[in-house]
Order: structure tokens, then sequence, then C-alpha cells
């Protein structure tokens, strides 16, 4: 048996499918039926049911976006920062293998020499630059807690979407936005996200951090072009002068936008298709809300 944490959310509602598809018994936990969040009870919990693996999918994005986690940084550093450590604390002290969703969003850019961060780079959007969003602080803090733990994966994500349209989709949040800003980013399809952190631990990949995103980058305006292209939307698409023009007005927090290198997912034999491919078969199969 697998243990989910987060199942009800965006993407442990993609891991449950996946879980489903895969026909992999796991159990799905709330707060309300097991508060994991408490050391003793995740433990006890652990202790009786024995999974053979345990996923956190569980966090705090805020809602609309992370400029809610602005106001609600109680929870936004317990869910991000501090909750990784506790689960780490419970595997570890059962010999439980796990896979913690991290994010890429812990940079911006990319290296000096216009390449994809990769897992080695140290975080350059944290609290230790002072330059950051909070969310991308505590998902900073929260892969520092994990830096050396055993038996443990961090499968960093990075802006997920796939053909449902949803307020937790990329394209789905271009298709709304009234003005967007353009940027070049590595993108995650949330299904093939998801199977390939299961991927990971079925095929015994060492364990550590991996960047799962779709092979490439793309920029905004290449993904209004694909949009365009698809018929979701005719609309002319406005975008700010810079960034600068969205932060005075459409933000609060500064935005991470950055490219991750993939290789070693890749180099393990995880693989994933490439972003602009992927785009466009989620456009294709579109399935309106």
């Amino acid at each position: 048996m697998v243990v989910l944490l987060g199942g009800s959310g965006f993407v442990g509602r993609a891991f449950q499918a996946e879980l489903y598809r895969r026909q992999i018994p796991f159990a799905s936990l709330t707060r309300s039926s097991v508060d994991y969040t408490s050391l003793s009870v995740l433990t006890e919990y652990l202790r009786n049911s024995r999974p053979r693996f345990l996923i956190n999918a569980a966090g705090f994005t805020g809602r609309p976006n992370v400029d809610a986690c602005e106001v609600a940084k109680t929870e936004c550093l317990a869910g991000n920062a501090m909750l990784p450590g506790v689960i780490r604390q419970a595997c570890e002290s059962l010999e439980i293998p796990w896979g913690h969703v991290s994010s890429g969003c812990i940079y911006t850019g990319t290296r000096a020499d216009g390449t994809g961060f990769q897992e080695s780079d140290p975080a350059n959007f944290s609290f230790r630059q002072n330059n950051c969003s909070f969310y991308s602080g505590c998902k900073a803090l929260g892969e520092e807690l994990l830096a050396d733990a055993r038996n443990c994966y961090v499968w960093r994500l990075r802006i997920p979407f796939d053909e449902r349209d949803s307020s937790r989709n990329y394209i789905s949040k271009l298709l709304r936005y009234a003005t967007l800003l353009e940027a070049t980013n590595s993108l995650s399809q949330l299904t093939e996200f998801v199977s390939a952190c299961l991927d990971c631990w079925i095929l015994q990949v060492p364990f550590g951090i991996y960047n799962l995103t779709n092979p490439g980058s793309v920029t905004t305006s290449e993904v209004v072009s694909l949009i365009r292209q698809s018929g979701l939307s005719a609309r002319k698409f406005r975008f700010f002068r810079d960034d600068a023009e969205f932060m005075q007005i459409a933000a609060r927090t500064p935005r991470s936008n950055c490219v991750l290198d993939c290789s070693k997912a890749l180099a393990a034999g995880i693989s994933m298709s490439p972003v602009h491919e992927a785009l466009k078969t989620a456009m294709s199969n579109w399935i309106w809300e």
C-alpha cells in the first residue's frame, strides 16, 4: 500500500488518478481523518499501516495565487517548510521510503551560462537572497530540511498544466488573465509529472532531487500562439510592458520565472515529452470546466 498526503489538491488528485490507473493500492489521508502535521499521530498511523511508500503532495499555495501566501504566512510556513520535516522524521524512524513534491519556484532566471538550473544548484530565489515571495522562500526552506534525508525523493514541479480547464492549470490562467507577463519558463504536464514520480519509486532510481519538467522551455508568447492555433481562444492577448508594470498593477510579491535542467531524470530513465509537444496535446484534448 502507498500512503498519499494531500490527495484532495490539484496535484494530489492527479496522483490518485495515476495510482488507480496502475492498480496500486493506496490510502489518501485527510487531516480530518489523520492529522499528519503531528509527528506522533503520523508516526503511529504509519507504524500500524506499514505502507511500502509515502507520497507527500500536501502543501499551501494560496488562492487565487501565491500573493495569498503573503497574508497567510503561518499556514504557508507550516505547509511548505515544517511539514516536510515532520514527514521526514516519521518516515526515517520507521525506514519508510517516500517522495516529496517540491517546486522549481526556488529559482529565478537561468544559470550564468544561460542553461537551466540543475538539481545541485543552490536556490537563488529564497529568503537567503531576500528576493523572493514568501511561498518560494518556504519551499526553499522545505528542501533545506530534506538536504540529507534518507530514502527520499524530492520531485520538483514547475507550473503544472494538463487538458482539463482548472483554476490551477497554467493554460486556463493564460486564457483568463486580462493581461499577461512575458517570461521564459520550464513547465510540467501534470499527468506526466505524477507518472514520472511513481516511476522513480517503481524503477528504483537513486534517491535524491529530480527536476521533473517537460524538456525544453517556453515563453508566454509561444504558449499564447499555441492557444490561438488550437482554437481555444481568438482574442488578442495583452501583455504588461515589463516586470515593473506587472508588479505595480497585478502582483504584491515577485514571481519566479526560471528554466530547469531535467537531464538527471532523463539519464535515470524518467522521461517526459518535449514541452511544446505536451502543450499542443493538452490543447488538442481540451476539456472545458
